[in-house]
């Protein structure tokens, strides 16, 4: 499953890289504009009620991510085939909370992709997440509610966000196999556009831009998203194991 044989998610590749080169542009050299005593107050409260929505999406990724779910019911299962056995323990609980495993499947091609604490299994994808989350719930509340100057660091923010989209995006691509890389590509990639929406909301302080930038992190998720699904796709393709979920492999 080579990813040139998916042309839609190549146009999401394609337009996500164009929006870093774009974000550049713009620090490079931000158009002259009129700030708005508002701005703040504004981009503040999105951009803070998206990252509380990502991480609520880490306690529910059956609803967020249905590509290995398939209807499975909750709790655990084993199935049995002539190439072996896969065992499957999709539900954990924490502080009360049921957390639903749909993502990937209790397997040695996907070992990389959780990581167990105790007896409680958990996905590095929505680990990473609810870190970058979290830092960057912290980020927001500290740079648009306490007036946190970056003025000299500005453009160093914005390299520091551009280089985590795009280790986040390349991500999947790559297979990263080691469980601390991957849970902490997945949060410096939701940092990243943190990042980057400081440092540029300092150099243009124009609320088009804050707006654009934050509409292109959406899109910039999506994209991560998209990729992911692609690569769990791809390692299953390739699994000779037949299993529950191998009716989700094309």
């Amino acid at each position: 499953m080579k990813i040139y044989h998916y042309p839609d998610l190549l146009l999401l590749i394609s337009v996500s890289f164009f929006g870093l080169f774009l974000t550049g542009i713009l620090a490079i050299s931000p158009p002259a504009t009129q700030d708005l005593p508002f701005r703040k107050p504004v981009i503040g409260s999105i951009f803070g009620l998206i990252c509380i929505l990502g991480i609520m999406a880490v306690f529910s990724p059956r609803k967020c991510s249905q590509i290995f779910y398939c209807e499975k019911e909750e709790g655990s299962s084993r199935h049995s085939s002539k190439e072996g056995i896969v065992a499957f323990n999709n539900t954990s609980s924490i502080f009360g909370l049921k957390i639903v495993h749909g993502h990937h499947p209790n397997c040695e091609n996907f070992s990389a992709h959780e990581f167990q604490i105790g007896d409680k299994t958990f996905c590095t994808g929505c680990a990473g997440l609810l870190l970058g989350g979290l830092i960057d719930l912290f980020g927001t509340i500290m740079y648009f509610s306490n007036n946190w100057q970056i003025e000299q660091e500005s453009l160093f923010f914005i390299g520091i966000g551009i280089m985590g989209v795009v280790f986040g995006l390349l991500t999947p691509l790559f297979n990263v196999r080691r469980t601390i890389l991957r849970l902490s590509l997945n949060a410096f990639f939701i940092f990243g556009m943190f990042s980057i929406l400081i440092g540029a909301d300092t150099l243009g302080q124009s609320l088009f831009i804050d707006l654009f930038l934050i509409s292109l992190s959406v899109f910039w998720l999506f994209t991560r998203i998209s990729l992911s699904q692609w690569n769990h796709k791809r390692i299953c393709h390739a699994c000779r194991i037949r299993c529950e979920f191998s009716r989700c492999r094309h």
